[in-house]
């Protein structure tokens, strides 16, 4: 025989086997949530996805990639927590490709969006939060990994954006590469122009190493006493709270 809750003394049922929440049970109810799925872009410059003029396809920006999955693992975050996707710098500028690369890969306007991007893809990457942004989806951290693109030479034979990017964001990371020992990375960055923004960043620095050491650049410790790298995976752990897998 089933015992009546006096809780609910009056209220109907749903069905003959689960009782309603009557709006005067004042108990406490607990209810489990999930963390929302995300989607990271891993932006690539110039001979990064693809040849470049010969050049390439060098895949610097997918050891970052790499850098990242094995910190999720040893977070214990699980991989069917998360999107990843590796793509060109040149793969959003036009409506048609922004809808066929980025669009289609996030499940909805409520999923978080993240970006790391470097070189051409660091400058490329900082308008895709904008236009992410001004499209509603929410973007928790932007990692530009010494981004290039302010000379008035490289928009010719690089399909970029040409105006200064004014990146959205809610947390924004820029690290500058400042090799003193120059390799032909860093004559390449030095013709396209590094950007060399003087405010905007919540966290910038500079850093000894060559333009296309793309994971050191994102593993080096900054000023501020912690990296690139540690700054996402705070805001990334941070998101999960501690979920761990099964």
């Amino acid at each position: 025989m089933t015992t009546e809750n006096p809780a609910l003394k009056g209220c109907k049922r749903l069905v003959v086997t689960h009782d309603l929440t009557c709006k005067t049970d004042g108990t406490v109810k607990q209810a489990t949530i999930t963390p929302k799925k995300i989607v990271l872009f891993f932006v690539g410059g110039a001979g990064d996805k693809e040849s470049y003029y010969s050049t390439g396809p060098n895949n610097n920006v997918a050891d970052v990639m790499k850098v990242f999955v094995r910190d999720m693992e040893a977070e214990g975050i699980c991989s069917d927590n998360y999107d990843i996707h590796h793509i060109g710098y040149n793969y959003f500028i036009s409506e048609d490709d922004l809808k066929k690369n980025v669009l289609k890969k996030i499940a909805d306007v409520t999923t978080p969006v993240y970006i790391i991007g470097h070189s051409l893809g660091g400058w490329n990457g900082a308008h895709l939060s904008a236009v992410l942004t001004d499209k509603g989806y929410r973007i928790p951290c932007l990692v530009t990994l010494d981004p290039v693109g302010e000379g008035k030479i490289v928009w010719g034979g690089s399909n970029i954006y040409r105006q200064e990017p004014k990146p959205k964001a809610e947390y924004w990371v820029n690290v500058r590469a400042d090799a003193k020992d120059w390799n032909f990375s860093d004559l390449v960055a030095d013709f396209g122009e590094q950007w060399d923004m003087k405010s905007g960043p919540n966290m910038n620095g500079r850093v000894n190493v060559n333009h296309a050491d793309a994971w050191v650049i994102y593993t080096s410790v900054l000023q501020s006493g912690i990296s690139a790298r540690d700054a996402l995976m705070q805001v990334v752990v941070t998101h999960f709270k501690g979920r761990k897998c099964a």
